[in-house]
C-alpha cells in the first residue's frame, strides 16, 4: 500500500474498500439478513436480562461500576448478564456496520441501501444510549417501554433494507390497488399499538427487571392485559380480511404467502400470550412472547413490503446477479 493509498482509506474507508472490492449480490443479501438477526437477538437477551433480574447488574452506565468499565467477580451473576447484553451491542454494530460496507460497495452503488445501513447504525447508537439511560434512571418503566419500541423501529428499517437487497431501484409497481393498501395500512396501524400497549402491560406487570425495589406504571394489570388481548383480536381480524381480499382479488403469490405467514406467526404468538396469562407469567413464556413480538412485527413489514415490487433496471444490475434473484420476494 503506498501512502496515498494510506491517506485515501483514513479519509474515506468506506470509499477505500468499494474501490477494491465487489461483493456478490448474495453477500449483501446475507449481510442485511444477519443485521436483522442481529437485531432481533439483542432484542431477545435483552429480554433476559429484565427476566432474570439483572437489569441493575451493572448500576451505572456507561462504565459497569464507578470504578470498572467491566463486571467484576463479586457482581456474580447478574453483573454477567448485564455486561454480556452490553457487550452484544457491539456485536450488532459489527453487523450493522458489515452490512453497510456490503451495501456501499455493491457496483453500482445504490445509496438507498446505503442510507437504510446509516439508519440503521444510528437507531442502534441512539438505543445504547438510552439503554444507558434507564440503568441511570434505575428501569424506570416508561424508558423501558421506549428501548424497546425503538428497537421495533430498528427491526423495521433491517426489514426493510433486507427486503431492498432482493429487489431493483426501477420505478415501484403496485401489485393490489389502493383499497388494499390501506387495509395494510390499517393493520400496520394496528400492530403499531398492539406492541406499544404490550410495552405497557410488561410495565404494569410484576418483571420489573430487577430484586430491588422498581416503580411500576401504575396501571392495572388486568385492565391493560385485556386491552391488549382486544388490540391482538384486531390484528389477527385484519389479517385474516386481508387473506380473503386477496384470495378474491387473485392478487399475486408474494402478497398472499406473506399474509398467509403473518396470520399463523399470530395464532403462534395468541397461543404463547394466553398460556403465559393462565400461568402467571412464567419467566421462559414472557421471554418467547418477546421474540413473538419481534417475529409478528418482522411478519407485519413483510406484509407491507410485498405489495409492490421494484424490478432491477439495466443500468442498476447488481454485479453478479442471479436470474433468480431478479424479482422481488
Amino acid at each position: 500500500m503506498t501512502r496515498a493509498d494510506a491517506v485515501s482509506a483514513v479519509r474515506n474507508p468506506l470509499a477505500f474498500i468499494a474501490e477494491r472490492w465487489t461483493p456478490q449480490q448474495r453477500t449483501v443479501q446475507r449481510a442485511a439478513l444477519i443485521s436483522l438477526a442481529m437485531t432481533v437477538c439483542i432484542v431477545v437477551t435483552g429480554g433476559a436480562v429484565r427476566l432474570t433480574g439483572s437489569g441493575l447488574g451493572c448500576p451505572t452506565w456507561p462504565k459497569c461500576t464507578e470504578d470498572s468499565l467491566t463486571a467484576t467477580h463479586e457482581m456474580g451473576f447478574h453483573g454477567a448478564i448485564e455486561f454480556g447484553n452490553r457487550m452484544l451491542t457491539y456485536v450488532l454494530c459489527a453487523a450493522v456496520g458489515w452490512a453497510i460496507i456490503a451495501a456501499r460497495s455493491q457496483k453500482p452503488m445504490r445509496r438507498s441501501l446505503t442510507r437504510l445501513g446509516w439508519v440503521q447504525f444510528w437507531l442502534v447508537m441512539g438505543n445504547a444510549v438510552l439503554g444507558g439511560i434507564v440503568v441511570l434512571v434505575g428501569l424506570n418503566p416508561w424508558t423501558v417501554a421506549a428501548h424497546f419500541l425503538l428497537s421495533t423501529a430498528l427491526i423495521a428499517v433491517a426489514v426493510t433494507m433486507w427486503q431492498r437487497t432482493r429487489e431493483g431501484d426501477g420505478d415501484v409497481r403496485p401489485l393490489v390497488g389502493k383499497a388494499v393498501v390501506q387495509l395494510v395500512w390499517f393493520l400496520v396501524a394496528a400492530s403499531v399499538l398492539l406492541i406499544a400497549v404490550g410495552t405497557i402491560v410488561t410495565g404494569s406487570g410484576p418483571h420489573a427487571g430487577d430484586s430491588s425495589k422498581v416503580p411500576r406504571m401504575g396501571f392495572d394489570w388486568e385492565t391493560v392485559s385485556k386491552l391488549h388481548a382486544v388490540f391482538a383480536w384486531i390484528v389477527v381480524t385484519l389479517t385474516f380480511a386481508l387473506w380473503f381480499v386477496l384470495k378474491a382479488v387473485d392478487a399475486p403469490k408474494g402478497p398472499l404467502h406473506r399474509t398467509r405467514d403473518l396470520f399463523l406467526i399470530l395464532l403462534a404468538q395468541g397461543a404463547i400470550g394466553y398460556v403465559q396469562y393462565f400461568t402467571d407469567l412464567p419467566e421462559v413464556l414472557v421471554g418467547l412472547h418477546m421474540f413473538g413480538s419481534c417475529v409478528v412485527w418482522i411478519g407485519v413489514m413483510r406484509v407491507l413490503l410485498s405489495l409492490r415490487e421494484r424490478p432491477y433496471t439495466t443500468a442498476g444490475l447488481p454485479a453478479q446477479a442471479d436470474d433468480s434473484q431478479l424479482s422481488a420476494v
